[in-house]
C-alpha cells in the first residue's frame, strides 16, 4: 500500500519511520510522538481522491490531520492509521469581492484568511482563540463555532460551497458562490460538522460580509446571574442588531485570566460574581459609540450592572479581548485539564452551573473549576484542574456535567463536537432514534469504516 501512494503522490509526501515519530497529534502534546503507520501529505483535491481509493481497496484506516487543536480526541490514533495531513493544501484561490465570497483549501489557517479578507476591504467573521493554528478544514469538520456566532452563525452558516472526497476517493465538487440553491439536498452540509467521518473536506467557498467601520467593546461587572440575562436583551435591542458578542466570565475564571503570569491587568476589581465582554460593531464611528456608551450609562442607572469600563481606543478593544482570547494564563494554573462546551437554555444557565460547579468542587482530586464562555448562543465552557488524569477520575467528573444536561435539553457539545472523548455520552444530547440515522448515513458514505473509524460512533 504504501508502494503504491507512494507513487501515486510522490516519495517525499508520505513520511514513514523516524519522519512519523517527529510528528504530534495535538498541538498541546507536541512531546508525544506521534503513532501511526504513514503520514500522506497531499497537495490537491486530486491527490487526496489517489489516496484513499488505495486506501478504499486494501481496508486501510485513515485519520485526519488539521490544525491539530481539536479538543474531543479527534486527530488521536494508533499504530494501524494512516495519517492524511491537509497542510500542503494551504491556499487561497480567489477572494471574490462582488460576491463577497473567499474560496480557499482545506489547509488555510483562519487568521490567513481574516487577513486576505481584511485586505479586500471585507470581514471573514469567524474568530476564536486558536485562530493562528487552526485550518479551515478542521473548521468545517467540526462546524467551529467561536466569539460572533450570536451575530454571524456558527461555521455551517458561512460556508457556500464546498468540495470532499468520499472513502472510495469519490470527488464530490459544488464550489458554487450562491448564497439560495435548494435544488435538492443540501449535501454540503453533510460534511460541516461530521468530524471526518463522512468524507475529507478539501476545499470551500466562505461567505465574507462588509468589513464594519466601527467597534465598541466594554467590560461590565454584574451582580446576579438575572443581571446577565436583562443586560444580553437590552444591548441587543438598543444596539439593533450591532451586538457582536456577548463573553460571559464568572469571577474565578476573571481573576485567573487578570493575575500573573496574564500580560493583561485586570480593568475592574475582584469583588463582582459575573463579568461581561461585550462588542459592538458597526458603520459609523461616533454615532455607534455614542449609542453603544449611552446604553451602558443606562444599564447602569438602572442597576441592571454594577459598574463598567469601556474601550477608549484600539489597544484597549485588543487588551480587553486579550483577557478572553489567551486561556493560557488559566490553564497554567491547573497541573491536569479536562474541558468542556456544553449548551443550555440561556436561562438556566446560572443554576446549572452554579449546581455543576459545586457539585465539582466536592471531589477531592478536582482543584480548580473555570467558567466562561458565550452566553448569547447558550455555550459555556468549563476549565476544570485536577490532580490526575485517571480514568475514573475522568468519568466521575464527565457524569456531573453531563448529568444535569438531559433532563433541561441541553448538549454536551456546543462547537467541540464529539470524537472520541464524548461518544459514550451521545444519548444524553441524540434520541436513539437520531443516533441510529447517524449510523445508516455512515454506513452509505462510508461502509467499510475507514474514515476516522471510532470518532462520534
Amino acid at each position: 500500500m504504501l508502494e503504491q501512494l507512494i507513487t501515486a503522490i510522490g516519495k517525499g509526501q508520505v513520511l514513514t519511520g523516524h519522519s512519523v515519530k517527529e510528528r504530534y497529534h495535538h498541538i498541546w502534546k507536541m512531546d508525544q510522538p506521534l503513532n501511526a503507520l504513514a503520514v500522506a501529505l497531499p497537495r490537491s483535491t486530486e491527490e487526496v481522491s489517489k489516496i484513499l481509493k488505495i486506501c478504499h481497496k486494501v481496508l486501510q484506516t485513515v485519520v485526519v490531520h488539521g490544525g491539530l487543536t481539536n479538543l474531543v480526541g479527534g486527530t488521536e490514533t494508533d499504530e494501524h492509521n494512516l495519517v492524511i495531513s491537509l497542510e500542503k493544501m494551504n491556499r487561497i484561490e480567489e477572494v471574490d469581492t462582488q460576491s463577497r465570497t473567499i474560496t480557499v483549501e482545506a489547509g488555510v489557517i483562519l487568521e490567513n484568511i481574516q487577513s486576505a479578507a481584511k485586505e479586500a476591504g471585507l470581514l471573514f467573521p469567524l474568530n476564536f482563540g486558536a485562530k493562528g493554528s487552526a485550518q479551515m478544514g478542521g473548521i468545517i469538520a467540526t462546524n467551529a463555532g467561536g466569539l460572533q456566532v450570536m451575530r454571524y452563525g456558527m461555521t455551517r452558516q458561512l460556508v457556500v460551497g464546498l468540495e470532499a472526497v468520499m472513502a472510495d476517493g469519490t470527488v464530490i465538487s459544488s464550489m458554487k458562490k450562491l448564497i439560495k440553491d435548494n435544488s435538492g439536498y443540501d449535501l454540503k452540509q453533510l460534511f460541516v460538522g461530521s468530524e471526518g467521518t463522512l468524507g475529507i473536506v478539501t476545499c470551500a467557498v466562505l461567505r465574507l460580509v462588509e468589513k464594519p467601520n466601527s467597534r465598541v467593546s466594554a467590560l461590565a461587572a454584574l451582580s446576579s446571574y438575572s443581571q446577565v440575562v436583562s443586560l444580553l436583551k437590552f444591548m441587543d435591542r438598543g444596539l439593533a442588531g450591532n451586538l457582536t458578542s456577548f463573553e460571559l466570565m464568572w469571577p474565578q475564571t476573571y481573576k485567573a485570566l487578570t493575575s500573573p503570569p496574564a500580560t493583561v491587568s485586570p480593568p475592574l476589581p475582584y469583588h463582582h460574581n459575573f463579568y461581561v465582554l461585550l462588542d459592538s460593531m458597526g458603520s459609523d464611528p461616533k454615532s455607534d459609540s455614542e449609542r453603544f456608551h449611552n446604553l451602558l450609562e443606562q444599564a447602569l442607572n438602572e442597576e441592571i450592572i454594577e459598574d463598567a469600563v469601556p474601550a477608549t481606543s484600539e489597544s484597549d478593544i485588543i487588551r480587553f479581548w486579550t483577557i478572553r482570547e489567551d486561556v493560557d494564563p488559566m490553564v497554567s494554573k491547573c497541573r491536569n485539564t479536562q474541558q468542556f462546551d456544553i449548551s443550555l437554555p440561556i436561562p438556566l444557565i446560572g443554576k446549572i452551573i452554579e449546581d455543576i460547579v459545586n457539585d465539582l468542587r466536592q471531589v477531592p482530586d478536582v482543584e480548580e473549576v473555570f467558567a466562561f464562555g458565550h452566553v448569547a448562543d447558550g455555550n459555556i465552557h468549563l476549565v476544570i484542574g485536577k490532580s490526575s488524569q485517571s480514568t475514573e477520575l475522568i468519568n466521575k467528573i464527565n457524569d456531573l456535567v453531563y448529568g444535569p444536561l438531559k433532563a433541561v435539553g441541553g448538549s454536551i457539545s456546543a462547537e467541540h463536537g464529539i470524537g472520541v472523548h464524548k461518544k459514550n455520552y451521545l444519548s444524553i444530547s441524540r434520541s436513539d432514534q437520531e443516533i441510529q440515522l447517524m449510523k445508516i448515513i455512515k454506513q452509505a458514505m462510508d461502509p467499510k469504516n475507514i474514515l476516522n473509524p471510532g470518532k462520534i460512533l
